[in-house]
């Protein structure tokens, strides 16, 4: 895989996470902040690591399968792992401007 084609999977990965929503919250999982971390390979094997607003969040599964089956839809992706981590633990500053508008913290 090309830089350039990575780059361009990369871009859908981001604008695929911004389509997977908390049913208990009106704002996707990549501007709540949840998305640590995202890893593409050259062989297009997509590691995620990403949080929950809270450890015993009931939507949990429900994001993470959502997330995995809309990521894998992504030409150039083989496979998709999502780790759910809790370091660092997540706080309302990790959410984006945007989300922190519509949630109506600013």
């Amino acid at each position: 895989m090309t830089p350039e084609q990575k780059l361009k999977i990369e871009e859908k990965i981001v604008t695929m996470l911004k389509t997977v929503y908390d049913p208990e919250i009106p704002v996707d999982i990549y501007n709540l902040g949840l998305i640590y971390a995202i890893d593409l390979d050259d062989d297009g094997n997509l590691h995620i690591d990403m949080t929950l607003t809270a450890p015993n969040c009931p939507a949990a599964d429900f994001l993470v399968e959502d997330a995995r089956i809309k990521l894998e839809s992504i030409e150039g992706i083989k496979n998709v792992d999502i780790r759910i981590v809790f370091e660092p633990e997540w706080t309302k500053e990790m959410m984006t401007e945007e989300a922190k508008l519509d949630l109506g913290f600013l």
